[in-house]
């Protein structure tokens, strides 16, 4: 309908991702100071705008409306994942955090799931009636932000709380003032950019987001009614990831592995579990790149749960935001150079360009997880002035 090339689609993708990253920045940041209820209303309320906004992108100026509306899609879609770590953070102990993330990570494919058999069944195969699926999510965001300011408080504020689960919750945590932390301070340490080195991968899980649709159908025809199919199999496959990623960690901690030991083995096994989707590459079978891709969708959002629960695990509360922002950042950075190098890679040499893209993310997590173990060989919890803790 757009008759937008590979590399237009690309500059698109790019304004989301500036905008994310220059949000995750700002909103990591935001939310430590506001709190998480203020700092995250005001993200999901741009959100929702700059989401219906993309219903007002007229045809004849599509690459530019598009763009913007992405922008400030990206900028208010910053502040989610912030926000959600730092709720885990204040509402579970250490030993369920992973667990407890990767539940609310798994959630975020709920949408993607959905959004095939609902585009498929409202936008007519001309693009008729493309505008009516942005104005559903702008619409249902309204409401759960509703929902979100009505009832959100932290366990030290909520009336219904008992002592009980007050004293779970911060069973392994040490206490902590309301002092802000210096910016400058959290982005000194090695510890912050051992998680930003490990969000670099987020490069792949935005080209299956991204350009998922785009390579079944420049590969294989599939059109946007046959994408439904897919697009359940291999984000069904990354909700369970995501799950079980999540609960593994946390069992060996209960176990007696330290915290250390426990995600590292883990994120070894998501690395080794995304090396077959290198075969991508090499095969001309729709199945068998769906499953694989679905594979190591899987293996990024149980990689993706551990990594965020890093951040809590190492350091303090008023601090979660704030890193979680920067490392999300370097992840968008990586995102964008991988979506220019890919646009333009596809309209030069055409479909080989996905050759490289599934080779490279493929080998990807294996030599991260070495660089994070590197950078910190020893993952050792901070005090609320980031010092380490004696163990």
């Amino acid at each position: 309908m757009f008759n937008w090339s590979n590399t237009d689609y690309a500059h698109i993708m790019i304004a989301f991702k500036v905008a994310y990253g220059l949000g995750l920045i700002t909103m990591g940041r935001l939310i430590d100071q506001l709190g998480t209820k203020k700092g995250y209303t005001a993200a999901i309320g741009i959100w929702s705008l700059s989401g219906m906004a993309h219903a007002l992108v007229q045809p004849s100026f599509s690459v530019i409306g598009f763009a913007m509306a992405r922008f400030g899609l990206g900028f208010g879609e910053s502040g989610h994942f912030p926000a959600a770590n730092k709720t885990v953070a204040e509402w579970f102990p250490k030993k369920d955090r992973a667990f407890a993330t990767g539940i609310f990570n798994a959630a975020t494919s709920i949408g993607a799931i959905a959004a095939p058999f609902v585009v498929a069944t409202i936008v007519h195969d001309d693009g008729t009636n493309w505008r009516i699926p942005f104005l559903i999510t702008g619409f249902l965001s309204a409401i759960w932000l509703y929902f979100w300011w009505k009832w959100y408080k932290k366990p030290q504020d909520h009336e219904a709380i008992t002592t009980q689960e007050f004293d779970y919750i911060h069973s392994d945590s040490v206490a902590e003032t309301d002092a802000p932390l210096a910016w400058r301070k959290v982005i000194a340490k090695r510890e912050t950019w051992a998680f930003a080195t490990a969000k670099i991968t987020d490069a792949v899980w935005y080209f299956f987001l991204f350009w998922g649709a785009k390579y079944l159908a420049d590969k294989f025809g599939v059109d946007i009614k046959g994408i439904a199919l897919p697009f359940f199999i291999y984000y069904a496959m990354a909700d369970v990831g995501s799950i079980m990623g999540g609960y593994l960690s946390g069992r060996f901690i209960r176990g007696g592995w330290s915290i250390n030991k426990a995600r590292k083995i883990t994120l070894l096994i998501c690395a080794l579990a995304t090396l077959p989707l290198s075969y991508v590459a090499f095969t001309d079978n729709q199945w068998i790149a769906i499953s694989l891709i679905g594979l190591a969708a899987a293996a990024h959002q149980a990689w993706s749960a551990n990594i965020l629960t890093l951040v809590s695990d190492i350091f303090p509360k008023k601090a979660t935001a704030s890193v979680t922002g920067i490392g999300g950042m370097v992840g968008v950075v990586a995102g964008i150079i991988a979506d220019f190098s890919l646009g333009e890679m596809l309209d030069s040499a055409g479909n080989e360009g996905y050759f490289w893209a599934f080779l490279v993310a493929g080998m990807l997590y294996i030599v991260i997880l070495g660089l994070v173990h590197l950078i910190t060989p020893d993952m050792a919890p901070l005090d609320e002035n980031l010092k380490r803790i004696p163990q």
